[in-house]
C-alpha cells in the first residue's frame, strides 16, 4: 500500500475539468464513468479501448468497470454537441490568451477497417492510406490559433448506397432516422453554420480541395460571412486578371430582356494551370511561411486576382474577385498546389501564404488523437458509440491543450499527474501485440 498524497495542481486543474464536462453529459449515473473514460484515454495504454482502459483503472474491479464504460460510450443518450461545447469553453480561452482565433480547419480523417459491419464501413479513399481502402471516413471542423488547434465538431460520413439508403443496416447500427446522406462538403458546412450560430470567435476557413472544388461549399462560406483559403484542382477555370464574362445580349425588343452571362471561343475562362505557366518570372516570390524542426520551411509562389468561373453562364452578375494563390517549388515540372481565397486584396503573399499553409496543424492533432489517445480503437460498430468515444478523445485532447497553453508545454498523454492501481497479472488486452502493454 503506497501512502496517499493530496491531489498535485495537475490533478486538481483535470478534476475541475472533468466536472464541467460530467455536467454536460446529463445524467448523474454517467459522472464517474466519463470521468474514468477520459482518465482512462490520457493514461499510457497500448490500446484505448474499453477492456484496457477497465482493467488500468480499476484492477480488482474490471468486469463492473467494464460495464460502466461499455454503456457510457455505447448506450447511454448523451449528446455530443453539447459536450463538445462545453470542452470548446473550457479550452479555448487557455489557447487565445496566446493569440486571437485565426483560422476554421475543415479535414476528413479515415480508419481502415478489415470487416465490413462497423457504421460507415465501405471502399472509399482512406487518407491515412494514401489510397482507397475499406475504411470508415470523419469529417470534422476545428478552431486554431497561430500557436494551437482544437477539433469543435466530428461527424461520420455515410456513404449513400452503401448505407444511407440501407434501411437495414442503418438499424443494425442505430444510425438516427434523421441523418440523411450528405456529401462531405455538405457535412463540413453545416458544422460550419452550427460553429456560426454557437458565436465562435470566427476565422478563416481552411480545407484542402476536397471541399475547395466545390463551388456551393465555397458560396456557402461566403453567405455565413467568413473569409476562406482553400485547395482547388489545377483544372478549376477563371477569369484571368482584368477579365470577366460578357454582358446579356443586347434585348431586341421582343420576349424577356436576356440577363444571362456570356462567353464564346474568343473570349473564355483558362484553367488556374494555364494561367501558372503564363506568369512572367517576377510574379513569383520565394516565401518562408514557419520554422520546421531543421530548416525554415520555403517554397515559391505566385498570387494573382480572378475570378472563378464555373458555370457562370447561369448568372446574371459577374463573380467578385478573389485570389488564385499558386505554390511552384523551384526544379519542379509544374506548379504543385493551387488555392482560392476571399481574403482582402491589400492582403499580402506572404500573409495568404502563411494562412493557407496552416492546414497542418490538424495533422498534428489527428496524429496525436490517433497514436496517442486512441481515437480509432473504438471496437463497438454503432453510430451512438463511434461518436462517444470520438468526443470523448476530444475531450481528453482538450485538456492536453489547455495544459499546454496554460502551464506545461510538455504536457503529453503518459505524462500527466494520473495514478492508478496496478494492473492484474498477465493481463493481455484483445487487439494488443504479444510483447504485451505496459
Amino acid at each position: 500500500m503506497g501512502i496517499s498524497t493530496a491531489p498535485g495542481p495537475q490533478q486538481k486543474r483535470f478534476a475541475a475539468y472533468l466536472e464541467g464536462l460530467a455536467k454536460a453529459a446529463g445524467h448523474a449515473d454517467r459522472i464517474e464513468p466519463l470521468k474514468s473514460y477520459c482518465k482512462g484515454l490520457l493514461l499510457p495504454l497500448e490500446r484505448k479501448s474499453v477492456e484496457p482502459m477497465a482493467a488500468k483503472l480499476a484492477p480488482d474491479n474490471v468486469q463492473r468497470t467494464h460495464q460502466s464504460l461499455h454503456h457510457l460510450v455505447a448506450d447511454a443518450p448523451w449528446n455530443d454537441q453539447v459536450l463538445l461545447a462545453e470542452v470548446r469553453r473550457g479550452v479555448l480561452p487557455a489557447m487565445q490568451k496566446h493569440g486571437p482565433v485565426v483560422a476554421w480547419v475543415v479535414d476528413d480523417t479515415g480508419f481502415p477497417k478489415k470487416g465490413k459491419h462497423s457504421v460507415g464501413v465501405a471502399h472509399q479513399y482512406c487518407g491515412q492510406l494514401g489510397k482507397s481502402d475499406n475504411c470508415q471516413v470523419a469529417v470534422s471542423l476545428s478552431v486554431a490559433t497561430w500557436n494551437a488547434s482544437l477539433p469543435i465538431a466530428y461527424r461520420l460520413y455515410l456513404p449513400e448506397e452503401e448505407w444511407a439508403k440501407d434501411s437495414k443496416r442503418r438499424e443494425s447500427v442505430g444510425v438516427p432516422s434523421e441523418i440523411a446522406f450528405q456529401t462531405k462538403p455538405q457535412i463540413a458546412l453545416d458544422q460550419i453554420r452550427q460553429a456560426v450560430e454557437a458565436g465562435v470567435d470566427p476565422g478563416a476557413v481552411l480545407a484542402d480541395a476536397a471541399y475547395g472544388n466545390d463551388t456551393k461549399f465555397r458560396a456557402g462560406v461566403t453567405a455565413l460571412g467568413l473569409l476562406y483559403i482553400v485547395g482547388v484542382q489545377s483544372s478549376v477555370t477563371v477569369w484571368e486578371p482584368g477579365t470577366q464574362p460578357l454582358p446579356p445580349k443586347p434585348w431586341k425588343g421582343q420576349g424577356r430582356p436576356p440577363k444571362l452571362l456570356r462567353r464564346d471561343g474568343q473570349h473564355k475562362p483558362i484553367s488556374a494551370k494555364q494561367l501558372a505557366t503564363e506568369l512572367p518570372p517576377s510574379a513569383w516570390k520565394d516565401i518562408t511561411w514557419r520554422q520546421g524542426t531543421e530548416r525554415g520551411l520555403r517554397s515559391r509562389f505566385a498570387a494573382v486576382r480572378v475570378r472563378p468561373a464555373h458555370r457562370d453562364y447561369w448568372k446574371a452578375e459577374p463573380p467578385p474577385e478573389e485570389w488564385l494563390l499558386i505554390e511552384w517549388p523551384k526544379g519542379e515540372a509544374e506548379p504543385a498546389r493551387y488555392w482560392l481565397s476571399t481574403l482582402p486584396e491589400k492582403t499580402s503573399l506572404k500573409a495568404l501564404v502563411k494562412l493557407a499553409k496552416h492546414r497542418w496543424v490538424i495533422e498534428r492533432d489527428y496524429e496525436e488523437l490517433k497514436q496517442e489517445l486512441g481515437l480509432g480503437h473504438y471496437e463497438g460498430r454503432g453510430w451512438r458509440g463511434f461518436h462517444h468515444h470520438a468526443t470523448l478523445c476530444i475531450a481528453s485532447y482538450g485538456f492536453l491543450v489547455a495544459e499546454r497553453t496554460r502551464f506545461s508545454p510538455s504536457a503529453h498523454v503518459g505524462n500527466l499527474e494520473l495514478s492508478t492501481p496496478e494492473r492484474p497479472s498477465g493481463f493481455r488486452s484483445r487487439g494488443a501485440h504479444p510483447s504485451g502493454a505496459a
